[in-house]
């Protein structure tokens, strides 16, 4: 099906600084064009147009879960591990719904929760050096888009440092970025010595210790930190010491830093996980969160859009320009001034074709 050209007219753009004035935005097909003759002319007036919004850290089950992202403008998905392959090539394949990058099958420790996951793949469980290699290599043939490390238990449960080590060389030799999985500060703290180029979630057994945060500053690591995702398992295991406020200021340090930071959710459907922030609702929460942690508003709407597009380099969109993706997110309201309005949404557009 051919999108109809579309034109929104007396639009605010939001441009990654802020917005600009009245203007006319034009899409044919599924770009955005300098001009055009439109089919549509939609009202635009006292609204705010925004590129689509990239979660930068998910997980989808099923087509219903990029289905829930589109619905609430998040037109883009980072997919921190799927398998089988075959599951993520259909994922990656599905119209009409947001669309997904994926790492595919993660790299973990033997002993750790993740590898006693129900059906987790043996290949993913990397115990040496060598099967690190190994390992990197199986998920450039799958296609891998990034690497996916989980870096929370020690051995035997974990991996050690040297391996956590051999996987981010591997995958930087194959110009591959890596991300570490990283809930407690002695997992950063891993992750940090070996390398790695994005650390997702943030730590809730303390406050991350200024010589690690200035080591990812100096070293120009980027953070995902999934505060929702942090938030309710906090809540979830509120006896075992954790604590959101933990995660929260550390965010606060990494703000203050310089360090980077994306807008990410962790959202999932899986059975028995601690905590399931739901696709595409959830985005809109860790805005909130993110500007309780000393982000403006329009350092938030700019880490949900141009900064995780130039992070995984995503070229074609995480921006209004032509050329790019016309995937939008109409608002009524102005969300650099009250993040709170990203959910008063008047329209969305996936690559052209309006869904909302």
């Amino acid at each position: 099906m051919v999108a109809d050209a579309t034109a929104i007219d007396g639009v605010r753009v939001f441009t990654g600084d802020g917005l600009t004035e009245p203007q006319r935005v034009c899409v044919e097909g599924e770009r955005i064009v300098t001009d055009g003759t439109p089919d549509v002319t939609v009202d635009g007036v006292g609204k705010v147009l925004l590129p689509g919004l990239i979660d930068s850290h998910m997980h989808t089950l099923g087509r219903g879960d990029l289905a829930d992202l589109a619905r609430w403008g998040v037109t883009t998905g980072l997919d921190m591990a799927a398998w089988p392959l075959s599951f993520v090539t259909d994922m990656r394949a599905q119209a009409g719904v947001a669309q997904i990058l994926s790492a595919t099958t993660p790299a973990v420790g033997p002993g750790g929760n993740h590898a006693k996951m129900p059906g987790f793949p043996a290949d993913g469980i990397v115990t040496t050096p060598k099967e690190a290699y190994a390992f990197v290599e199986r998920r450039v043939a799958d296609g891998a888009d990034y690497i996916k490390i989980v870096t929370e238990a020690a051995p035997p449960r974990g991996m050690d440092q040297a391996t956590v080590k051999a996987i981010v060389d591997a995958a930087h030799e194959r110009n591959l970025l890596v991300v570490a999985h990283s809930i407690t500060t002695g997992a950063f703290r891993v992750a940090v010595e070996a390398g790695v180029d994005i650390s997702t979630h943030a730590p809730l057994d303390a406050v991350l210790d200024d010589e690690t945060v200035a080591r990812m500053r100096d070293a120009g690591m980027v953070s995902s930190p999934t505060l929702t995702m942090m938030r309710g398992i906090a809540d979830a295991r509120a006896g075992a010491g954790l604590r959101y406020g933990y995660a929260r200021d550390t965010v606060t340090k990494f703000h203050e830093a310089g360090i980077r930071l994306l807008v990410g959710t962790d959202a999932n459907s899986a059975p028995g996980v601690p905590f399931a922030p739901k696709h595409g609702a959830s985005m809109h929460d860790e805005f909130e969160l993110m500007v309780g942690a000393g982000l403006t508003p329009v350092e938030v709407l700019r880490s949900a859009t141009t900064l995780t597009a130039q992070t995984f380099a995503l070229a074609d969109r995480g921006e209004i320009a032509p050329g790019r993706r016309a995937d939008l997110l109409l608002i009524d309201g102005d969300p650099t001034t009250d993040i709170t309005t990203t959910r008063k949404i008047h329209g969305i557009w996936l690559a052209g074709e309006r869904i909302r």
